[in-house]
């Protein structure tokens, strides 16, 4: 386990919206390398770059055209280069967007797997064996090829998929794990992976990790396999890098090989119900995820009534989380960490249902947890969701990707290119927050990310291995009661003072949002508080 993880705090950039250095709209490099110490004064002391190789951008750079070349709308590979150097003078990891499912259409690999000719990509990429043979599970593409055969997908239609066989081979086109074209492609992933870690990125954030292997095997025993090997390549050659799988499934991530694994906000689990549940009249869960919420319309949430359970007397149900985690969490211990985060480039931003005081008490319980938590960019300013057609296969997703807000004025700070060059528009309203105007106001929340990630970083019992105990939570009731290590943690997002009978001594408070006291035995948590005794 790399050691510096457990007093890390990731700052997630898409690379696009950050910052833009030459003018051109589009962020680069030398944008995030101009930022760096923006984000050590927050208290990130690690980062996770989403894509920036080759691409032709079909899916905002998930569709990589060359792995072992950055994208020139951010700058060159010895931008990259210098972005590792400046972020480690300044005690920041970099983790990188590895995209091992598939590739772009128009990967070198692809294109000579097309061929009709047997070379050393044919199967690189998963193909049928006629051209009008197509798969019974997966979507397929066929037509295209001067080969006879169809090659399935991963997602897209820019993207096939990369040949790690089937655990369950059953049909003569389909190869298995062990098989010597399963194998040509892991070597190859593993290749990629060497030649970024021997340049100075700290490890690697991995896009739709469990879905590599194909079979009908819940447990991802294949798959797990995979990662497993990778792992102990890892062990031997780099031992102080990391993985972070995109998975969800912490009891089997960890055991398959990485060191962290996300705890997305996917239906009806993840951490959707603290931030975003929105339930109907007949109390049915219809929204919990912001994927569903963007396919049904994210302006009509009005219609719906919000039972999330950092909105203000919303009545969610902090045991709806607790259920589902502490099973994840007392699986994962000893293997890894369960990685939450506010939000990501997929996710609707928190900002979007939760004011400012709602966001600083999520914020508080995020950033106190057990495993090693996520800030996107511009959360820490209650960045909003923008209301934006789709960009490079974004759709709903477009509107948490819009440019970061530095300050008042052209582009709010952005980018000096005029406003119709801008990758994406930057937030229109006159209230648009910015960080120069947060870092002046002592209350803003990005000064209390601050000082929150300040007290973390200073206090064992707070970071990602000490031990979590639940003393108080019930169902309709507040607060929702903590311990870690020595510390006690409250959390009321209600509108009333609340108060809770506890075995244990008087406390001073050390970080509040609100007000709270521990005394007697007794702990009260004023309206919308976050504690820490």
């Amino acid at each position: 386990m790399p050691s510096w993880l457990k007093d890390a705090v990731f700052y997630e950039i898409y690379p696009q919206s950050f910052r833009d250095t030459n003018a051109d709209g589009i962020g680069d490099f030398n944008g995030i390398i101009e930022k760096l110490d923006y984000i050590a004064d927050l208290g990130c002391n690690a980062l996770w770059i989403n894509p920036c190789f080759d691409s032709p951008f079909k899916d905002a750079g998930y569709d990589v055209r060359d792995y072992k070349k950055t994208a020139e709308r951010y700058g060159s590979n010895e931008d990259l280069y210098r972005l590792f150097d400046e972020a480690h003078k300044k005690g920041i990891k970099v983790l990188l967007d590895l995209v091992p499912g598939h590739t772009s259409e128009e990967h070198e690999w692809f294109l000579k797997s097309k061929k009709n000719e047997k070379n050393e990509y044919s199967d690189r990429f998963i193909w049928t064996d006629f051209c009008f043979s197509g798969s019974r599970d997966y979507p397929y593409i066929g037509g295209e090829s001067e080969r006879s055969g169809t090659y399935l997908l991963s997602f897209f239609k820019c993207q096939p998929a990369l040949n790690y066989g089937w655990l369950n081979p059953d049909e003569s086109w389909k190869c298995a794990i062990d098989s010597e074209a399963a194998v040509a492609t892991r070597e190859a992933m593993k290749d990629v992976m060497r030649f970024w870690m021997d340049r100075g990125c700290d490890g690697f954030r991995v896009d739709m990790a469990g879905s590599l292997v194909k079979c009908d095997d819940v447990k991802k025993t294949g798959t797990s396999l995979f990662w497993q090997d990778i792992r102990a390549m890892m062990d031997r050659e780099y031992p102080e890098c990391a993985l972070v799988s995109e998975w969800s499934q912490p009891d089997i991530a960890l055991k398959a090989g990485f060191h962290m694994d996300f705890l997305l906000n996917v239906h009806g689990g993840g951490y959707s119900r603290l931030i975003r549940d929105y339930q109907n009249n007949t109390d049915h869960n219809i929204l919990s995820d912001p994927f569903f919420t963007g396919a049904a319309g994210i302006d009509e949430k009005g219609q719906y009534e919000d039972h999330s359970f950092f909105k203000k007397d919303g009545g969610g149900d902090i045991c709806l989380f607790l259920e589902e985690y502490l099973n994840f969490y007392n699986a994962s211990k000893g293997k890894g960490y369960i990685s939450m985060l506010t939000c990501n480039h997929d996710t609707v931003r928190p900002s979007y249902n939760l004011t400012d005081r709602e966001l600083k008490v999520f914020y508080g319980m995020i950033f106190t947890f057990p495993g090693v938590p996520f800030l996107y960019y511009g959360d820490e300013i209650g960045m909003r969701y923008l209301n934006l057609p789709t960009k490079e296969g974004g759709y709903f997703r477009t509107g948490s990707r819009s440019p970061m807000q530095w300050k008042r004025g052209k582009n709010l700070g952005f980018s000096d290119a005029e406003a119709e060059a801008l990758y994406l528009p930057v937030d229109p309203a006159g209230d648009a927050p910015n960080a120069e105007d947060s870092l002046k106001d002592p209350d803003s929340l990005l000064n209390m990310v601050k000082a929150l990630l300040k007290l973390r970083h200073s206090d064992p019992d707070l970071q990602a291995d000490a031990e979590l105990e639940v003393l108080y939570a019930e169902a309709g009731r507040l607060p929702f009661v903590y311990r870690r290590g020595a510390r006690i943690l409250a959390v009321n997002p209600g509108s009333a003072e609340v108060s809770v009978r506890l075995d244990a001594e008087d406390r001073d408070l050390i970080f509040s949002v609100g007000e709270g006291c521990l005394k007697d035995g007794i702990l009260k948590a004023g309206p919308q508080s976050f504690l820490v005794f």
